[in-house]
């Protein structure tokens, strides 16, 4: 018999990417809802546009890419969100993000309280919480989900909008976290914990927020997977560079499908590694797969 599909939420920020060449939508959610799509789960996005011609498109473009609007809201006066995005020799993004978007003032309604309880899975990070009125939402539909579902908090520092309440308020909701080798120490500094090396800090963190599963990214030096009683490595897979834009999206993606599914720290690695060196050799956050499929492509990768 076909296995059911999951059924995983992104919330937070739908945005546009204004590069250099023109723009992409983007936002991690959308980026992360796409991506778990692409691997045969029911990917959901639910966040806000505005009443404007980049909502529109916005809308049309995520609809072409095969995924549902129906959790996304309309604003009636702010803005859709955009971000300028400049790229270094590495194809590393740095990022200023508009203030005041559609996306800070998510409002909590019965249709997400029903989509919160249908949640096998829901993924959220800390930009969305910048605001207080997206904070309280997004922490509102992380309680509201079934005792059963996965909360992950993909962290996802950007520029100064965060802080100690919103991080150690987002690990204690969360049963997955995922971090990159970057924001650790930072992470811990705020969190007034004591970063020595890389493991004893993400030990740390499992111990400290009674979390199922701890994940850091290392670019293109893979990942390492640890729970309260084993510690997984994987060394990553060598690509030509695009850019990286969407790749830690594409990276959540890929854990969350195998963890949900059952499988080993090592599964759980290798596909997630797999999917987001695949996005990182792409240009923009969701790529369309080759003729016949997602799993033909990634298997090119090693």
């Amino acid at each position: 018999m076909p296995e059911t599909k999951n059924t995983i939420v992104g919330i937070g920020e739908v945005l546009w990417d204004l590069l250099e060449d023109g723009k992409q939508l983007g936002g991690a959610p959308a980026n992360f809802a796409y991506i778990t799509s692409l691997l045969g789960n029911s990917g959901l996005v639910a966040s806000r546009v505005g009443p404007d011609s980049l909502g529109d498109a916005a809308l049309g473009h995520l609809s072409l890419r095969g995924l549902s609007i129906d959790y996304i809201q309309t604003d009636p006066v702010h803005p859709t969100g955009v971000v300028k995005v400049e790229l270094d020799a590495a194809g590393q993004p740095c990022f200023q993000i508009a203030l005041s978007s559609a996306w800070d003032f998510l409002e909590w309604t019965p249709q997400w309280q029903e989509l919160a309880g249908q949640a096998d899975a829901v993924c959220f990070g800390s930009l969305a919480q910048r605001s207080a009125q997206s904070r309280s939402t997004i922490q509102r539909f992380l309680t509201a989900t079934r005792k059963d579902a996965v909360r992950v908090y993909d962290v996802n520092l950007r520029q100064t909008y965060y802080s100690a309440e919103v991080l150690g308020d987002s690990l204690r909701l969360a049963d997955i976290v995922k971090l990159n080798h970057e924001e650790l120490p930072k992470i811990m500094a705020l969190l007034g914990l004591f970063h020595r090396d890389e493991l004893s800090s993400l030990q740390q963190l499992v111990t400290n927020f009674s979390l199922k599963l701890a994940c850091l990214t290392r670019g293109g030096r893979g990942s390492v997977l640890m729970t309260d009683s084993a510690t997984v490595e994987h060394t990553g897979f060598g690509v030509k560079v695009a850019d990286t834009i969407g790749a830690g999206d594409a990276f959540t993606a890929g854990l969350v499908h195998e963890y949900l599914r059952g499988s080993s720290l090592d599964a759980m690695n290798e596909t997630a590694n797999r999917i987001g060196a695949w996005v990182a050799s792409q240009v923009g956050a969701m790529p369309v797969p080759e003729e016949g499929g997602l799993p033909g492509t990634l298997a090119k990768l090693g």
